[in-house]
């Protein structure tokens, strides 16, 4: 059995969008990698489970949030922007700038051609 074929206890998290199978599934491929960033980071011990559940839940439950729960990995991404400032492991400012040179980064890629963050105009080498 392969890695892929294991799948994680936290794959079974509350919230979590799941297909008709119960499996994880994910509307755009980096939810998937920020689902994916935070359990790598849990499973290396920089934060427990339980810290990223409180965390993630008050950052889900900020007044402005969608209703329909549309914006879940937006709140998942500052809960874990929060988590990483408060273990003083990144300042909230270089994931805002990382997170803006990627979005750059996309849109100054040719279609069909790998997302690269050399590819920012405005990122100097």
């Amino acid at each position: 059995m392969s890695v892929c074929e294991t799948p994680s206890a936290l794959s079974q998290s509350p919230g979590l969008p799941k297909s008709s199978e119960g499996d994880p599934v994910f509307a755009e491929p980096w939810h998937a990698q920020a689902f994916a960033m935070t359990v790598h980071l849990h499973e290396r011990g920089l934060f427990s489970w339980a810290e990223w559940a409180v965390t993630l839940s008050a950052e889900l439950h900020q007044p402005g949030r969608a209703e329909d729960g549309s914006d879940y990995f937006d709140g998942w991404v500052s809960a874990l922007t929060t988590l990483l400032a408060e273990k003083g492991l990144a300042e909230p400012e270089t994931v805002l700038s990382l997170q803006e040179s990627w979005k750059r980064a996309a849109e100054a890629t040719p279609h069909g051609s790998p997302i690269l963050l050399t590819n920012d105009p405005l990122r100097s080498s």
